[in-house]
């Protein structure tokens, strides 16, 4: 079955992230000067404006920072998943990543709800990230 939902265009700042998603593997910008973890990828970090970055695996964790439950899809493509949540997640390495809570009822989540993410292979080239009740 072909993936018929919108897919993210990679750009050439943001490909290897794309590629450790592939890879199953949560990967962020990390600033080389200060240590300070980024997303989304960026030329410059936002802490001390240094060029110098490398790109490091995270832990996968998080909590939930906000949500919201979608019941009306703002396109017919996500018809078949409403309700389906929406969420900020707060990365244990600091960023806010914009994601969906999966693995549970919508009525479950809740704020700071640990989480961890999962990977769903859309594509042979896209990989995306969600996230799931942590256990």
């Amino acid at each position: 079955m072909a993936y018929d939902k919108p897919l993210p265009r990679p750009t050439p700042l943001s490909q290897p992230f794309w590629d450790g998603a592939r890879e199953h593997k949560l990967l962020l910008q990390r600033c080389q000067s200060c240590g300070a973890y980024r997303f989304t990828p960026q030329a410059l970090c936002r802490e001390c404006y240094a060029e110098e970055y490398e790109w490091a695996e995270t832990s996968g964790r998080g909590k939930v920072y906000s949500y919201t439950i979608v019941y009306r899809p703002q396109t017919l493509t996500f018809m078949d998943d409403v309700p389906y949540v929406l969420a900020v997640i707060e990365l244990a390495e600091g960023p806010h990543m914009l994601s969906n809570v999966v693995g549970c009822a919508p009525s479950d989540v809740h704020i700071d709800m640990p989480v961890v993410v999962q990977f769903e292979d859309a594509t042979d080239e896209i990989t995306l990230y969600k996230f799931r009740p942590a256990e």
